[in-house]
């Protein structure tokens, strides 16, 4: 019993310290912006990049059925330290905008061991109370990504580099905390054979396709969003130039309260019911992209903070809610590949929306683009209501 009371709090930090990887080229993005001499749309690029890594990365992980094959703990440790190793690769002094989008792009590809083999990790350990168990982790996934850019407020009289050591010496520490302490789930089943129509298959299931079409809808606003953050609190500023804002500590507020969300809808799921409360936090976000323009022009900083902070807790509650479905619907012995693939096409909707929103910047007033974010969180509200009826 002991033993079970640990296991969620090591897979939590685990996931904490190695997502940090996620966004550690974001939280010192001004900083290398300098360095290397990039462009404004090198932070929509860099995202991107590692997106682009991490649908590969999952598409790979999904055909081969890498977590139901193998220990996923074996995984994790495996994928956490190449991730780690190829984000310190960025402080090289004489990389280019090529290079360093090739590293973040393979630092990508690793967290795809990471983020879903947690899932899966949880999964094989706690059957019942799944809900909030994946609250606390995706929890832990927000913390971890907003937490370059506390790093980069917290590390000001030290180069830029240090937040990127920092986040590396956190992948490894968070792999081997896995490795060690955390072993196989009793409700682990591994797959004995390669199938490779698997990812296909899972789709087959009603229940399963529903509950993957409602995160595709949510996937398509929450990495924008974060992405995003900071262009928002740049542009408010820019309008209000009387708004002292320190953008990396708001960065991670915004970002990072999500975590609570995460832990707050894993909880009154097991209430009010798993599909409720995503549907209430995905009405909510979209509300916030619909109204967002109005915002920009508040001449109460607080105001347009506490929006912020609302959009920041709403637009991720859903999440883990959406993987306990997936995870729910999903056979047994295919409960890591379907995570993983479901994760795969949701990241690359992901990088649709962030480069819409990339090239909107540059061709519309950039207070207007937010709206178009709505179009995701209302594909997964027509999803859930038909499931709803």
């Amino acid at each position: 019993m002991k033993q079970s009371r640990l296991i969620l709090p090591i897979i939590v930090i685990s996931q904490f310290c190695c997502t940090s990887l996620w966004f550690a080229g974001n939280g010192v993005m001004g900083d290398m912006m300098v360095d290397f001499k990039l462009k404004e749309s090198a932070l929509g690029h860099l995202t991107s990049a590692v997106q682009f890594g991490f649908i590969l990365g999952t598409l790979i992980f999904a055909i081969l059925a890498i977590a139901d094959r193998f220990s996923p703990s074996k995984v994790f440790l495996t994928c956490a330290l190449l991730g780690s190793l190829f984000n310190m690769g960025v402080i090289w002094e004489e990389n280019s905008l090529s290079s360093i989008l090739s590293l973040r792009f393979i630092t990508g590809f690793f967290l795809a061991g990471i983020y879903p083999v947690g899932m899966k990790i949880a999964a094989d350990h706690y059957e019942k109370g799944l809900g909030k168990s994946l609250g606390f982790l995706v929890g832990a996934l927000v913390l971890g990504t907003a937490f370059p850019h506390l790093a980069k407020e917290l590390t000001t009289a030290f180069p830029w580099k240090y937040v990127i050591a920092l986040t590396s010496f956190l992948g490894v520490l968070g792999g081997l905390l896995m490795f060690i302490m955390v072993p196989d789930g009793p409700y682990r089943k591994p797959a004995n054979k390669l199938e490779l129509s698997a990812s296909y298959n899972v789709f087959r299931n009603h229940k399963f396709r529903s509950a993957a079409f409602g995160y595709f809808g949510h996937m398509w606003e929450l990495y924008a969003f974060w992405a995003f953050v900071p262009i928002m609190l740049k542009t408010y500023g820019a309008k209000h130039p009387e708004a002292a804002l320190n953008i990396p500590i708001w960065s991670f507020l915004i970002i990072g309260i999500g975590g609570l969300a995460c832990v707050l809808g894993g909880y009154l799921s097991q209430k009010l019911g798993t599909k409720q409360i995503a549907f209430i936090a995905l009405l909510l976000s979209c509300g916030c992209c619909l109204i967002s323009p109005l915002m920009f022009f508040t001449e109460s900083e607080s105001l347009f903070i506490t929006f912020l902070l609302f959009w920041g807790m709403v637009v991720v509650a859903d999440s883990p809610l959406f993987s306990t479905l997936v995870a729910q619907n999903a056979s047994v012995k295919l409960k890591g590949t379907a995570l993983t693939i479901v994760n795969c096409i949701g990241f690359s909707i992901s990088i649709v929306s962030i480069q819409l929103l990339n090239v909107l910047q540059t061709t519309m007033n950039p207070i207007n683009i937010y709206p178009v974010l709505a179009l995701g969180p209302i594909l997964g509200l027509v999803v859930l209501y038909e499931k709803k009826k």
